[in-house]
C-alpha cells in the first residue's frame, strides 16, 4: 500500500545536495520518521554507497515503506523498523548517519526530546543528525505560508507547531551535539545539521 507526498518530488533533489556535503563516505544512515518511504527511496537511488535503515512509528507508513522498497529493489535499503522517536531503547545499535525531515513540527516535543537523545546513543562522535523542515528563527521573520502553515497544525493538534531553531539548538547541546550547518532550502525550509562532540571535533 504506497503512500505519495507531493512535496517529496519538489524537495528531494535539494535535500540530496545538502546530504551529498554532509553524509560520510560509507556506512549506515538511519532515517527517523520515513514517512511515505519516497524519500528513502530516493536516498538510497542518490547514494549507493551506503546503507539506508527507514523506520517510522506509525504502522500504515511502515507498510508504505516496505511497498516502495519491494518495488524499488535497491540492495542498500534495508527493511524498515518499528520506532518511535519519542521512545527509549531504540531498536538499532549504532548508525552512521541519521536524517529526520518533516518530523519535527508534526509532532509532540517529546518526539524531538526523544530523536536527540536517541542519536545521542546510537552515533558515533563528529556524526552528523540531518533535521530538514520549517523553523522559527530568532531575528528572521517568518514567511506567511509557514504563519499559517502553524496555526493550521495548531488547529489540528495543540502539540504540533514549527519549532524554534534556537529551542532546536538548545536540546542538541543538552545532548551532546553542536549545530555545524544551517541550509536553506526551497519553500522557505531549512535543513540544520548537528554533530556529536564539540564544536571542532575531527
Amino acid at each position: 500500500m504506497k503512500r505519495h507526498a507531493p512535496a517529496t518530488a519538489r524537495n528531494s533533489d535539494p535535500i540530496a545536495r545538502v546530504l551529498s556535503d554532509e553524509l560520510p563516505a560509507q556506512g549506515t544512515v538511519l532515517e527517523v520518521a520515513s514517512g511515505t518511504g519516497e524519500h528513502v527511496v530516493f536516498l538510497a537511488r542518490r547514494f549507493p554507497h551506503l546503507l539506508w535503515q527507514p523506520s517510522d512509528a506509525d504502522a500504515q507508513a511502515l507498510q508504505s515503506i516496505a511497498a516502495w522498497r519491494e518495488e524499488e529493489g535497491s540492495p542498500n535499503l534495508l527493511a524498515p523498523l518499528a520506532l518511535d522517536a519519542a521512545s527509549t531503547g531504540w531498536p538499532v545499535e549504532r548508525a552512521d548517519a541519521i536524517v529526520c525531515i518533516n518530523m519535527a513540527h508534526i509532532s509532540p516535543w517529546e518526539a524531538s526530546v526523544g530523536l536527540f537523545a536517541g542519536s545521542a546513543s546510537v552515533l558515533p562522535d563528529h556524526a552528523p543528525l540531518l533535521l530538514y523542515g520549517p523553523f522559527r528563527e530568532a531575528g528572521v521573520p517568518t514567511a506567511p505560508s509557514n504563519e499559517a502553515f502553524d496555526a493550521d497544525l495548531r488547529a489540528r493538534d495543540q502539540r504540533w507547531g514549527l519549532r524554534s531553531a534556537g529551542d532546536i539548538d538548545d536540546l542538541a547541546q543538552r545532548h551532546g551535539f553542536t549545530r555545524t550547518g544551517r541550509h536553506a532550502m526551497p519553500a522557505n525550509n531549512l535543513t540544520l545539521v548537528y554533530r556529536k562532540g564539540p564544536a571542532g571535533l575531527s
